[in-house]
């Protein structure tokens, strides 16, 4: 399942937050954690998600001579590996049920966007990544390192849960956001165990512990879906986006516009069939409301001729 690509742990350390701010944040977090639980229930399983894409090819790059590196090694895990056009880093999941529902997401990420803005305060969120670790020995992926990008970086995300809570949204994860980029997960793959792969060892990947694949200048939020069919790049579905940094305060590009573009086509194709439905059903309640006053006028002439008679 896709949502098997939005891996979260609760072991994040950072250690530049001031401790004030960092007492606050978890004691808000344990409180908003609670409320999820009890609104969530069992009923809650995530299928939208908001992503920051990694288009760098310096870092998409350095991510695909990883994975070929561990492939040589055991052929077997090529199927584990995540396809390049799919690196991303996860803001926040949600759980999105209906069309309804997922225009709700798109006003809220809408709604973000402004919030973000006065988070970086003009400056550019670059996030850099270096060395590689992995989630129980069972997901592989590319750390962001340690910096001054971490805390705008945690206050987006926590900002981004508390908007689409805000709306009705059953969002966000009871463990703690820790930001990672995965190139690699066994679930991708379940037979692996089968054939005796249950980890993934740490002599796979000992080349690349320290090695620095890049910067992300993040110039985009997507809001995406965990089950709709991928893009022909190979990139998640995506249902809407907000542009920030250098690139905003210009025209939307040609992705955005081909979105938005398809986005009202759908919309106008779905409200021109229920209208064509709705008139269709109207019609047919007149045609037999008329059927009957025929007969009913056929029915009084003949009384009628029959009495004359």
């Amino acid at each position: 399942m896709p949502f098997a690509t939005i891996d979260i742990k609760d072991d994040y350390a950072i250690t530049d937050v001031p401790q004030i701010r960092l007492k606050r944040n978890i004691e808000n977090e344990q409180i908003k954690n609670d409320q999820i639980k009890k609104k969530k229930g069992k009923d809650y399983q995530p299928n939208y998600f908001l992503s920051i894409p990694i288009t760098n090819k310096e870092i998409i790059g350095g991510i695909k001579i990883l994975q070929n590196a561990i492939i040589q090694q055991d052929k077997r895990l090529a199927k584990a590996m995540v396809s390049d056009g799919s690196f991303h880093i996860t803001l926040l999941v949600m759980q999105l049920l209906n069309e309804d529902e997922v225009n709700i997401g798109i006003n809220a990420l809408l709604e973000l966007k402004p919030c973000i803005e006065e988070i970086l305060q003009g400056k550019h969120l670059t996030l850099p990544f270096q060395g590689i670790d992995t989630f129980g020995n069972q997901v592989g992926f590319v750390k962001l390192a340690e910096g001054d990008h971490i805390i705008p970086l945690l206050e987006i995300a926590e900002t981004a849960k508390k908007t689409f809570q805000e709306k009705g949204i059953l969002a966000g994860e009871s463990r703690s956001f820790k930001p990672h980029l995965t190139f690699m997960k066994l679930s991708k793959a379940p037979w692996l165990r089968k054939n005796g792969v249950k980890k993934i060892d740490p002599e796979l990947y000992e080349k690349f512990i320290s090695h620095k694949f890049g910067e992300e200048l993040c110039s985009r939020i997507d809001l995406c879906s965990m089950l709709k069919k991928k893009q022909s790049d190979g990139y998640y579905h995506c249902e809407s986006s907000i542009v920030i940094g250098e690139k905003d305060g210009g025209e939307p590009d040609d992705a955005e516009l081909v979105r938005l573009s398809k986005r009202l086509v759908e919309n106008a194709v779905l409200k021109a069939v229920q209208q064509y439905l709705e008139e269709t059903q109207n019609k047919k309640q007149l045609g037999e409301g008329s059927s009957v006053k025929i007969e009913e006028a056929e029915r009084n002439g003949n009384d009628s001729d029959n009495n004359r008679k």
